[in-house]
């Protein structure tokens, strides 16, 4: 009977090493091979998509992130988490190999006229073989990688809204300065043309317009202060704090981001995304998880063992110790649940196919959002060249003004509208400057920044 049993385990263990794999899809590579538009800034800064916000040149900034990425709570979190994800990978890996528990327990006798004490070993090893070991496998592993893929994602977020915030801060500052010198110009219009009414040189309609505009000066220099407290705040909580960093209320000049030149940029740069790359070990996931359902349709295979020693506690105590082993085969065969574990691979083929899919629309997505990201940057760039060439412009002029009321050719009301005109631009150039960092911090985001190497195991990498 026992060389019956062995020669079952045998012909079902060689059948388990018969080949039995489900294999990863190919994802394709639909990135385009150029971007359809690129910034024009030939000569200018490379890209750099570790330390892209070095390029602002502000160690102010490179300070903030520096703590951010430090002390930061969701980035905290999510290092928590991959390290979670690492320690439940280690301790499945040893899922189909052999255990050994040392084990006591009460047995009594059929006729409950002895009570046994029983000392010993058991063990148990399943050989995990029809493709469920490496269906075990991928699905450990993916989840390792997706919670590094998670924590890189939100180092990237983190990155960027620090440099957001920062950028949105310095700005407002700046902007606070040329609203006060908005507001100056327009009372000294007001004054002026008080003057020329008196004069008779003027009219009321022109003193109300003057005071009209003074009001809705005043009126918007209070903006910047409440965009000040908003981005100290929020430079606060991605710090992890509640209490703002006082220093960062002092004004300070503006970051300014030197020309960038992205022609050489790789349109393929997207696939760092976080969820392009969560994409694909979602796919490996379902790999796996469709490995194991086809696995399930085959028995289950291993070998058990129990060395046992029986005491004698009641009843018949002057019985010696008694000493058992025993050794087989382990054996599960689905039978008549075979049909419900049949629709469960249907079920997880088509979870792979759909996972699949999935990576294809993130892909497609994630370049889409790079290319508006890069052609919003390029038309940004060209608009703040603009207004510095406007604002250069206005500053002529207000220095011409300027000479002629010194010459006695001019009048201090054009004088206050060249000023106020200068002021303007410095303003507009200010709103185009902020714009353009923005882009590029959007852009950066975009691109995703890139992923830490992810886990492999053997040749079960994390990617296909």
């Amino acid at each position: 009977m026992q060389s019956r049993a062995c020669a079952l385990a045998c012909t079902l263990a060689l059948a388990g090493c018969a080949p039995l794999h489900t294999s990863i899809p190919d994802l394709p590579h639909e990135t385009p091979a150029d971007w359809q538009a690129r910034n024009a800034a030939a000569g200018g800064l490379a890209p750099d998509l570790d330390r892209w916000w070095r390029a602002f040149n502000d160690p102010v900034l490179d300070g903030l992130i520096e703590r951010a990425l430090k002390d930061n709570l969701n980035v905290q979190i999510a290092g928590e988490r991959f390290e979670a994800a690492r320690a439940a990978r280690h301790a499945q890996r040893n899922a189909f190999w052999p255990n050994l528990n040392f084990r006591t327990y009460e047995e009594t006798a059929p006729n409950a006229r002895t009570g046994y004490l029983e000392v010993g070993f058991d063990s148990s090893w399943e050989f995990g073989f029809f493709g469920r070991d490496t269906g075990n496998k991928r699905i450990n592993l993916a989840d390792e990688n997706l919670a590094l893929i998670d924590q890189a994602a939100a180092r990237v977020s983190v990155t960027a809204e620090v440099a957001r915030n920062y950028v949105e801060l310095r700005a407002a500052q700046a902007r606070a300065q040329v609203l006060d010198d908005i507001v100056a110009a327009r009372r000294r219009q007001v004054d002026l043309a008080q003057k020329r009414l008196a004069l008779r040189l003027g009219t009321q309609l022109e003193l109300d317009h003057a005071q009209a505009d003074l009001q809705q000066a005043i009126s918007e220099a209070t903006e910047p202060a409440l965009t000040v407290t908003q981005t100290t705040q929020a430079l606060a909580v991605l710090l992890g704090t509640t209490t703002p960093d006082s220093s960062l209320r002092n004004a300070a000049p503006s970051p300014q981001l030197p020309a960038i030149d992205f022609r050489q940029t790789p349109a393929d740069l997207v696939r760092t995304r976080a969820d392009i790359r969560r994409a694909e070990q979602n796919v490996v996931r379902a790999a796996g998880e469709l490995g194991i359902a086809r696995a399930d349709l085959w028995p289950k295979l291993g070998i058990a063992g129990t060395f046992i020693s029986s005491t004698a506690l009641t009843g018949d105590t002057d019985r010696l110790n008694d000493f058992v082993f025993n050794a087989g085969p382990m054996i599960t065969i689905p039978i008549v649940d075979w049909g419900a574990r049949r629709s469960l691979v249907n079920a997880r083929e088509r979870a792979l196919h759909a996972s699949t899919l999935a990576y294809r629309e993130a892909v497609i997505e994630d370049v889409a959002e790079a290319q508006t990201a890069l052609a919003q940057f390029d038309a940004k760039s060209a608009l703040a060249q603009n207004a510095q060439k406007t604002l250069e412009l206005n500053e002529r002029g207000m220095k011409s003004a300027q000479t002629m009321q010194r010459i006695g050719l001019g009048d201090g009301l054009d004088t206050a509208g060249a000023e106020l005109a200068s002021s303007q631009a410095r303003l507009a150039r200010n709103l185009a400057e902020r714009d353009r960092s923005l882009a590029y911090i959007a852009l950066y985001k975009a691109f995703g920044g890139t992923i830490p190497p992810l886990a492999k195991d053997g040749k079960h990498e994390g990617l296909p």
